[in-house]
């Protein structure tokens, strides 16, 4: 690799549409001289926007990215089903939105609000007896994944629009929801609430947690940088992402050699920082005592 940057962090990128995380993370490698590159939550190729990275010992924090809740905007075709629930897949097939009013649409995604049991998109990630949902459906194999309870907690309609070329009708929204949310299955359910079908064509993440867009660097942005390409230091990082305590001499001592605190009645996973200001470990605290769920410390 010559010439390694030892940097730890995370990196906000605005991910372009067309190429996968795992293309991004394949570049970020390369600009960050480093194989330890990994990324928190996957986003579909035709989507953009937020994608955290994580980048040698900050990878570690990866685990709690995923699980933060997300924001989006996105657009909604109603009149037209695709085997993806996206603009990606092939269409399966098209109906007339003639009868749909904007408040049969409002009423239909107002029912997908709060805590909710929704059924991913059978295009996904999601491992079906071994074997990803999504190569099954291209396998051409009916592919039916059980309901998870997701929660929507906001779901705006900013426009609904007829646009001059078919009897569509396009929905824009703002989302912000749990993990484990499909943005692509709101789109899908609400088709079939009105009866027409339904797909996403633009999907944009504009937050995950509190890491927004505001922070986000283009590729192209991270290339002139390149190799100072970490948005926020894993110290700083880790202090956006949790709570958090400090540590005396004593007890960064046995920290860092993975022994427990004592507990100080923080809701966990909490950030433990040395007196330098260092993050030495994410803690949480059961049975009486402050444990390690992982050591950032170098050794």
């Amino acid at each position: 690799m010559g010439g390694a940057v030892n940097v730890d962090g995370l990196i906000v990128v605005d991910k372009p549409a067309g190429m996968t995380s795992h293309d991004v993370v394949a570049r970020i490698r390369r600009l960050a001289r480093t194989r330890r590159v990994g990324h928190g939550g996957t986003l579909d190729p035709m989507a953009t926007g937020v994608l955290i990275i994580g980048v040698n010992r900050a990878t570690r924090l990866l685990t709690y990215v995923i699980g933060a809740g997300k924001s989006y905007t996105a657009t909604i075709r109603l009149g037209q089903t695709t085997i993806t629930d996206d603009a990606e897949g092939d269409v399966t097939a098209t109906v007339s939105t003639a009868g749909v009013t904007e408040a049969a649409i409002r009423a239909g995604l107002a029912a997908q609000t709060g805590e909710i049991e929704q059924v991913p998109s059978a295009v996904s990630a999601i491992k079906v007896n071994g074997q990803r949902a999504y190569k099954r459906v291209r396998d051409g194999e009916e592919v039916e994944l059980a309901a998870r309870k997701v929660t929507i907690s906001r779901l705006d309609v900013p426009a609904v629009r007829r646009p001059d070329d078919g009897d569509f009708v396009d929905v824009d929204i703002d989302v912000t929801c749990s993990s484990g949310t499909y943005i692509r299955a709101i789109a899908r359910d609400l088709g079939r609430t009105l009866e027409v079908g339904g797909h996403l064509t633009a999907l944009r993440r504009t937050a995950v947690g509190d890491l927004t867009l505001a922070s986000a660097a283009t590729l192209a942005e991270l290339e002139e940088r390149a190799p100072d390409v970490i948005s926020l230091p894993l110290a700083e990082a880790a202090r956006r992402a949790f709570p958090q305590r400090e540590a005396d001499a004593e007890e960064t001592r046995v920290l860092s050699h993975g022994g427990p605190l004592q507990p100080v009645g923080i809701e966990g996973p909490y950030a433990v920082f040395n007196t330098a200001g260092d993050v030495l470990a994410i803690v949480s605290e059961r049975d009486g005592k402050a444990r390690a769920e992982i050591v950032l410390a170098p050794a």
